[in-house]
């Protein structure tokens, strides 16, 4: 299909779980997991303001640099890494198939 992409999801044993992700509906990757019954907290709704959605981007296939906002509530992560991300400020793109995260956010 030519507006979903597969992003996986690398779990606590190593194995990557694929989800097919719709581009064309203007969801962010944290509603995807959320709805693909995923901890996700998001107690913030998705305005990066609690970074309980936060992941590790594992593979990148063109993501956008984040943004202020995201940066800031990522510097008050306790288990922040240098590919650490907001899944809430991750607007899922055609040229993102492929992409892999691991959750880090509070679950």
């Amino acid at each position: 299909m030519e507006n979903v992409i597969n992003v996986f999801v690398e779990e606590e044993d190593g194995s990557r779980t694929p989800i097919e992700v719709p581009t064309d509906m203007g969801l962010s990757l944290m509603e995807v997991l959320k709805g693909s019954d995923y901890p996700i907290e998001a107690t913030c709704g998705g305005m990066a303001l609690c970074a309980t959605c936060h992941v590790a981007v594992i593979h990148d296939p063109g993501l956008h640099e984040a943004q202020d906002a995201e940066l800031d509530m990522l510097d008050m992560v306790p288990n922040l890494t240098d590919i650490s991300r907001l899944s809430c400020q991750i607007r899922p793109e055609n040229a993102f198939d492929g992409l892999v995260v691991k959750i880090l956010g509070d679950h």
